[in-house]
């Protein structure tokens, strides 16, 4: 009891120094009922050298729904904008998904970037995402329905990153910002276009430093996932070979010559045939085996084709310059980097470990 006295009257003591002083805080005055939550912005190019900036409210309560544009030269500028056209007040801090337009990222995303950085309140766990097609039409075909369109295009980033799946690309800002200022490594983002009323995901979208100057689809995409962070991905379709193989992991190992004229990569690939023209052409272990090897040549030819790609491209989004990094010595730099790494030999051995057929004798 004469501790709890103690304490209150310390308490007490200190609010009236406070008072004394007139160094009150004023914290923010948000009110929940005032606060309307927004899952997205998305951006887009505009001319004179503005951009467009949209976002639809509300996205969760059972209001209507509308979209809001607003033409502006500053991101700051639009959030603000956007408080002065709606009842209720927008926080930047709620914003889960950041849609940049293909013709702005192929501009530069250096602005953009270090706009929503330098607000304390947004967070780097966002998403970001390259957007094709007329995206405020899409929203438009979703106005008067109940779906909440944009937190389930939230969730199904948020699934994707959950379970490490490699179907879609999933980079949020913190892992954009990190490749963007690394000094041998460059970011991707996944590119989805706005058709209809559909969201359709069409591939990965490469940069060169902040500006996008590559996008790859279908088999390319699909041998990016594998090598990028070795994720799981449930089909990896090789229609060429008319095979589907199903729940794929694979575990990458990349190597530098100490002179940086030539990259090893071993890939073991772990998963089983989920899909064939035709089962009864593999009628022993030995067609099984064949088959086997003729699927490993395939992913090391199409491995090698993509990283020329890079290599001509001279941009590095699987981040293979940071093995050049040692203990104890100066880092690399990124021209010296470029000169050895578009010119690099590079050498892929791929082992495919798939699960026996039932039906091979």
């Amino acid at each position: 009891m004469k501790r709890f006295i103690q304490a209150t009257l310390v308490l007490l003591s200190s609010c009236l120094l406070i008072l004394e002083s007139g160094c009150v805080l004023l914290p923010e005055n948000n009110m929940i009922e005032e606060i309307t939550p927004i899952i997205f912005w998305s951006v887009q190019e505009a001319e004179d050298g503005k951009i467009t900036i949209s976002t639809l409210v509300p996205p969760l309560i059972k209001e209507k729904k509308r979209v809001l544009n607003l033409k502006v030269s500053l991101i700051n500028e639009g959030n603000k904008g956007f408080n002065l056209n709606y009842h209720n007040e927008l926080k930047a801090g709620q914003i889960r998904l950041l849609l940049v337009d293909e013709a702005y990222a192929k501009r530069g995303l250096t602005r953009l970037i270090n706009t929503v950085l330098t607000d304390p309140n947004i967070s780097q766990r966002l998403y970001l995402v390259v957007t094709k097609g007329d995206f405020n039409e899409f929203l438009a075909k979703h106005l008067d329905e109940t779906d909440n369109i944009d937190y389930y295009i939230y969730r199904m980033f948020k699934h994707y990153e959950k379970k490490k799946q490699g179907e879609i690309t999933v980079v949020n800002l913190h892992q954009f910002m990190k490749m963007l200022y690394s000094q041998v490594s460059d970011p991707q983002l996944p590119v989805f276009r706005a058709a209809g009323d559909q969201f359709l995901y069409e591939g990965t979208a490469f940069f060169d430093q902040d500006t996008m100057v590559a996008e790859i689809r279908g088999k390319d995409d699909q041998i990016n996932q594998l090598l990028y962070r070795d994720r799981f991905v449930r089909y990896l379709v090789l229609p060429e070979l008319s095979v589907t193989l199903g729940h794929i992991r694979a575990h990458t190992r990349k190597k530098l010559t100490p002179d940086l004229s030539s990259l090893s990569i071993e890939i073991d690939v772990k998963g089983r045939i989920n899909e064939l023209d035709s089962l009864a052409r593999i009628e022993d272990n030995y067609q099984f085996a064949a088959l086997s090897q003729k699927i490993e040549r395939y992913l090391e030819e199409n491995v090698i084709s993509l990283l020329s790609q890079m290599q001509k491209l001279q941009i590095d989004p699987l981040q293979i310059g940071a093995l050049t990094a040692k203990p104890f010595s100066r880092p690399i730099t990124r021209d010296t980097w470029d000169r050895h790494w578009s010119t690099m030999k590079i050498n892929v051995k791929v082992r495919l470990h798939l699960e026996p057929l039932t039906k091979v004798k």
